[in-house]
């Protein structure tokens, strides 16, 4: 969205509130261990660690988020603590994610230890309805896997495919699946 508005998308301004504080308030409020937030390098990333101030969050950086969602996958799966159970992911630019959504995916692995939790967004129960998005979480023996995604844009959905018969999903509204890519994205957002 960078070249339509000039403005890095992740401090588009929504309500007031720039995208990425929005979905980093959610994470929060969830109650993680610890919040880790992956941001590019130089001005860009500066603005949005001061966009997080006072929420508790760590930062690594990025060096080229060009080559895609699986290189943010891959620097936070390398910067990871190794004494961690899982490691949850999220994106900056869902800004209606809530924290119940994030503690129904941390409930569900707690219960489970299932090697993958998604989020399934729509109205319908079954498991071939709605749409899967982040929030996901990677249980930890899966944590060098995403260290070695190859470069591109989709993050791990091969590592998904993979554990396909064991993942289990949390069900959401619809709502919070709104992805901010582009102005008209962003105008619609302002609306609801």
């Amino acid at each position: 969205m960078r070249h339509h508005t000039g403005q890095l998308k992740q401090l588009s301004s929504l309500g007031g509130t720039p995208l990425c504080r929005h979905a980093a308030l959610a994470l929060a409020e969830a109650g993680f261990a610890s919040l880790l937030a992956v941001v590019p390098a130089g001005e860009p990333g500066e603005q949005i660690q001061e966009a997080l101030a006072g929420l508790g969050f760590g930062f690594v950086v990025n060096p080229d988020p060009t080559r895609g969602l699986a290189s943010s996958f891959r620097v936070a799966a390398q910067a990871l603590e190794p004494r961690i159970d899982a490691a949850q992911f999220a994106l900056a630019d869902m800004p209606f994610v809530t924290a119940q959504t994030h503690r129904a995916v941390l409930e569900i692995f707690g219960q489970s230890r299932a090697p993958v939790v998604l989020t399934r967004y729509g109205e319908q129960p079954s498991m071939q309805a709605g749409v899967h998005a982040p929030p996901n979480l990677f249980r930890a023996d899966l944590l060098p896997e995403l260290a070695a995604l190859p470069d591109q844009d989709q993050g791990p959905r091969e590592l998904v495919r993979r554990f396909a018969g064991q993942l289990l999903a949390v069900q959401r509204p619809a709502l919070e699946l709104t992805d901010i890519d582009t102005p008209q994205q962003l105008a619609a957002a302002q609306a609801l």
